[in-house]
């Protein structure tokens, strides 16, 4: 039981129990149907205990609301209305409606619970200590902030990464799932990024930190998930200001209704007769606007709309889409355009070998050969080299070592002379060669003087970005656009293979900004247009969209402080998850107000025309309640949009 209930719903539980073991009897010896021989004084004190048990906290409530001035509420109506109900003699009726009504708070705050527990799964990846190798090989538990950047922590087996830091040691498998989502382990070895909030699997590694605590990836994704509430959707903001006047209106209304028309009919006499008298007369209108409080009781939507709009976040966090808060996410369903940033968006923001042409030898040997030629080097060209060489370059093989800057480098590679370089190198060298009509970098080979192929190395896509492009127009999205500081040519290509038809190259920051400007002002009238990106220069554009989208494992600081929604994994596909996670909870929120209002009024005018006794009312409140919140945690469902 303690996994589905903390301590104030057990003991809400508990009362409600206790309650119903004294109502039920109670109940039976009032209408009847057990005799018992009890006076009726006797019978009303028996009755007010399941009343105060069940009801005394919202007695009080109700009475602090009143004092200091904040009458009218859901407390105030079930005390009027039950208090009222006890006082004409209806007993039973008023201990049911405390009753029932109990029952629904505790089934919404059960429903409630399960959401946050839901988001608060995330507060799991906070990580308790990192460990700090000694000299002498032991290790010492330290309070993550109090590691500073560049720092050598191990993780053992079993242990939450606690700060986001690069492998240099031992190799291992990490569950990433509390950040993006999937489940899949990631395999990571030395130059591996490693986020904090990860479980490493199985071997132990060693990690040189690359951010303080407070920069760390787990703390980022606490801190926006924590604000995310202070962000009201239009809805939410509606349904407050909605129920500030709502709930004074119905207290007037069924004072109105338990006055006026009692009192018309008691002047004139018209109807007198069927009453039986003036005593009935005055409680049969009594009754009916005690139910008719009942029924006003405005739980279902207020507690309904809030608890959509949170298990639609909890449910997008699940998923590693972390959404700022409900504006966003109310705004993201009218997204019709999307314009994207090229680099780290849709590729994946770093160089690696894309081709090898015209090669007579091997090309697994002629990657090898280019990673020895370059072995000393940092550049980026030469890491990807490396990458794909797929081994650590040995020095030792590496010899002459000649670097003609703007052209390329020549050494000697196994007794071979390997020149490695661009075309004017090949024409320096007068080898004659091939040029490569592809975009990206061209890395021209020769081997002993004679022309051996290129590498061309570029920037790849990101292996979901076409699919993903698919998925927005499945999304409803109109139109799909790529933003781009690169050259026209790469942009082309890149276009192309995703296809897309639309996009503008060799912009500034302030041009995608003017981009971004031109497209709002196309889009109609509730159309919304987001924009997705991750590097320093996305920021002021990320800030003028509607809704900014940033990339979050390697998003740069400033891009995801811009950004409305971070993706955790830096997968353009849950873009149209998101669009979709979205729709499913606007359109959940709108069944509720709707349902809920629909009920609400039938069965008010039932009450004011004297069809609807307090049974009916406790149905139409707590019914309608727990149909909406059930139908608000459909929310959380998200997993297979």
């Amino acid at each position: 039981m303690s996994d589905v209930f903390n301590k104030k719903q057990r003991d809400l539980l508990v009362r409600i129990v206790i309650a119903a073991a004294f109502f039920i009897p109670l109940w039976l010896i009032s209408e009847g149907i057990v005799e018992t021989g009890l006076p009726k004084w006797a019978l009303f004190m028996l009755f007010l205990i399941p009343y105060l048990t069940v009801g005394y906290d919202i007695l009080k409530k109700a009475f602090h609301g009143i004092r200091n001035r904040r009458v009218f509420d859901e407390c105030f109506l079930m005390t009027i209305a039950t208090i009222g109900a006890i006082a004409l003699g209806e007993w039973g009726e008023g201990v049911a409606v405390m009753l029932l009504y109990q029952v629904g708070e505790l089934f919404q705050s059960v429903a409630v619970g399960k959401s946050r527990r839901n988001i608060s799964e995330l507060m799991d990846i906070r990580p308790d200590y990192a460990n700090i190798p000694s000299d002498d090989g032991t290790l010492t538990r330290v309070d993550p902030d109090d590691v500073e950047p560049d720092t050598e922590i191990v993780v053992k087996p079993g242990e939450r990464v606690p700060i986001d830091g690069v492998v240099v040691e031992g190799t291992s498998s990490v569950n990433t799932g509390a950040l993006t989502g999937e489940s899949a382990p990631v395999d990571i070895g030395p130059g591996d990024r490693v986020l904090s909030g990860s479980i490493n699997i199985s071997g132990l590694i060693k990690l040189r930190t690359t951010a303080s605590f407070d920069e760390s990836t787990a703390s980022r994704i606490l801190e926006l998930v924590e604000n995310a509430a202070s962000n009201k959707s239009q809805s939410e903001n509606f349904i407050v200001r909605f129920a500030r006047v709502y709930t004074p209106f119905v207290c007037y209304a069924a004072l109105a209704l338990a006055v006026l028309p009692p009192l018309f009919i008691w002047i004139t006499g018209v109807g007198l007769a069927g009453y039986g008298g003036i005593g009935a007369l005055w409680r049969s209108w009594l009754m009916r606007a005690c139910a008719f409080l009942v029924i006003s009781c405005p739980c279902a939507i207020v507690i309904s709309v809030p608890l959509s709009f949170f298990a639609g976040i909890g449910g997008a966090s699940s998923q590693g889409i972390l959404i700022k808060g409900s504006n966003y996410l109310e705004a993201l369903a009218q997204v019709r355009t999307v314009a994207f940033d090229k680099t780290g968006t849709i590729t994946k923001g770093s160089f690696e070998v894309t081709a090898v042409h015209h090669n007579p030898i091997e090309a697994e040997r002629l990657l090898e050969l280019a990673a020895h030629a370059e072995c000393h080097s940092s550049h980026p060209i030469a890491l990807s080299l490396a990458k794909a060489y797929g081994k650590k370059p040995d020095p030792s093989r590496v010899h002459g070592l000649e670097e003609l800057s703007g052209h390329g480098v020549i050494a000697q590679i196994d007794g071979m002379e390997v020149a490695v370089g661009n075309e004017r190198l090949m024409t320096r060298l007068g080898v004659p060669f091939i040029p490569c009509h592809h975009t990206g970098t061209v890395i021209h080979m020769a081997v002993d003087g004679a022309y051996a192929g290129h590498i061309v190395i570029d920037d790849a896509l990101k292996e979901q970005s076409r699919d993903a492009m698919q998925a927005l127009k499945r999304a409803g999205v109109e139109k799909v656009v790529m933003l781009t500081g690169d050259r026209e040519a790469a942009a082309a290509r890149v276009a192309r293979d995703v296809g897309l038809t639309e996009y503008h190259a060799e912009l500034l920051p302030q041009d995608k900004v003017a981009c971004v400007e031109k497209l709002l002002s196309e889009s109609g009238n509730g159309k919304k247009l987001a924009f997705v990106g991750d590097g320093i220069n996305d920021a002021p554009v990320l800030a003028r969209a509607d809704i900014g989208i940033a990339m979050g494992a390697l998003g740069s600081d400033a891009a995801i402080e811009a950004a409305d929604i971070v993706l955790m994994d830096d997968d353009p596909m849950k873009i149209a998850k998101a669009i979709r996670i979205s729709r499913k909870c606007l359109s959940i929120v709108r069944q509720n107000i709707v349902f809920a209002l629909g009920v609400k009024a039938i069965c008010l005018i039932l009450s004011a025309a004297g069809l609807a006794n307090m049974w009916l009312a406790i149905g139409a409140d707590v019914g309608v309640m727990i149909l909406a919140v059930l139908n608000a945690m459909r929310c959380l469902g998200v997993r297979k949009l």
